[in-house]
């Protein structure tokens, strides 16, 4: 496996969901990028000059809550001797609990999966995000051609996501001349509309792989020789020509046609998160599909597997929106846990928070939650097994989701 850590990606992103979703009254929201290397004290003079200029805000409310959201990022700035090898982001501000005049001050910290570039410190009434959103966007993208006279179909790949950007026809008629045209009259006119096609499919590989996702990689495939007359035909720009890595003997084209380059690449691709799903689903399914494979699934039975020590690899689909609600009696510490749905977490808190506790009568209940993924790596931290979050979006992301998202290999099948 590569540096890629899909936790640490996953969380990022479910906070990239929260975080939009949050307003400001007036411009408190404070978002801060620090790129590695940038030092410490030139930041904490910067927000400290941006404290005195927030000093002079009309608005009591806004001044205070920009000068009590500077104070929080200082100090937590102080805790730092340096700045993380990729930077550091901070979103705070007074963000409301329940409506107006609720608002308390909150920090997010995040320490970006790639580098960041830019030094940004922005007050607003919302957070700035793309920076951030661009550090998971930043992974190789591989581009894709399938050829053959018949067809062209252009895609690219990028992380785990395959996308199939557009697929051209020809028009070409077969090889079979039609009925009064000589031979080599005919080859002729067939040869011209292949240099059209060809031609075509070029100018629409330079949009996709050069204007539109500078691409470095190219995996070129099809039936037939098709595919080495357009490479040797010198087609493609200069660059893309330079780019191809490798040409993949297939049976189809079209979109059948790019999975299938996908999957005979693999070993090219070793790199690309798609393809280390593919392979950590493909595992998982062989093992779970014998009788006493090294493979467990369902929520319960990883959880024991966790717990008995016999998982390796957790694997989590990348929506399983759930959580783990543990209610505790705040006078004799009982503990009641549920694990829910994010749309039935309300409901059940509700019910819950209603119940007598069974051990002492009382109804006063702190309640805990955390996001099913979170709780399922920290216990598997504990025992040294790794957590993979895969996408539901590919095809083995949607093999994996029959098995309910969650499973597990393991090191040895307990008794």
């Amino acid at each position: 496996m590569s540096k890629y850590n899909s936790v640490t990606n996953y969380r990022i992103r479910r906070l990239l969901t929260e975080l939009s979703n949050k307003q400001g009254r007036g411009t408190e929201l404070i978002s801060l990028y620090i790129p590695p290397k940038k030092p410490l004290y030139d930041v904490i003079n910067n927000l400290k000059e941006e404290a005195g200029t927030a000093s002079n805000i009309k608005s009591d409310t806004t001044r205070n809550h920009v000068l009590d959201a500077l104070t929080r990022v200082t100090q937590r700035l102080k805790l730092y001797k340096d700045i993380p090898d990729t930077g550091l982001v901070i979103f705070c501000g007074a963000l409301p609990e329940n409506g107006p005049n609720t608002e308390t001050i909150k920090l997010y910290e995040i320490i970006p999966p790639r580098p960041i570039n830019t030094y940004l410190y922005r007050c607003d009434d919302h957070f700035h995000l793309d920076l951030l959103k661009d550090t998971l966007k930043t992974e190789e993208v591989i581009g894709i051609i399938s050829i053959d006279t018949s067809e062209a179909s252009i895609a690219r790949l990028i992380g785990s996501n395959l996308e199939i950007v557009e697929t051209l026809t020809s028009g070409i008629a077969g090889k079979h001349r039609q009925g009064g045209q000589s031979a080599r009259r005919f080859e002729r006119l067939r040869e011209n509309e292949i240099n059209d096609f060809f031609t075509r499919v070029a100018a629409h590989a330079y949009k996709i792989f050069i204007e539109e996702t500078p691409t470095k990689k190219i995996l070129l495939g099809g039936p037939g020789p098709t595919k080495e007359n357009f490479l040797k035909g010198n087609y493609l720009d200069y660059r893309l020509q330079k780019a191809v890595i490798a040409t993949i003997d297939t049976s189809y084209t079209g979109d059948e046609g790019i999975r299938e380059i996908v999957q005979k690449g693999s070993s090219i691709l070793q790199d690309v998160r798609l393809i280390q799903e593919d392979t950590i689903i493909e595992r998982f399914i062989a093992e779970a599909s014998k009788d006493y494979g090294l493979a467990t699934y369902g929520l319960q039975n990883v959880l024991n597997a966790i717990n008995d020590n016999s998982a390796d690899t957790i694997i989590l689909s990348e929506d399983l929106n759930m959580v783990r609600l543990l209610f505790r009696c705040r006078k004799c510490n009982f503990e009641v846990e549920n694990i829910a749905k994010n749309q039935d977490i309300f409901s059940i808190k509700s019910t819950q928070s209603n119940k007598s506790c069974p051990n002492c009568g009382s109804r006063d209940w702190e309640i805990e939650q955390e996001d099913l993924v979170d709780y399922i790596t920290s216990k598997a931290t504990m025992i040294g097994a790794n957590v993979e979050v895969v996408s539901s979006q590919t095809e083995h992301g949607q093999m994996f989701k029959s098995f309910g998202g969650i499973g597990a290999l393991l090191r040895f099948r307990s008794k």
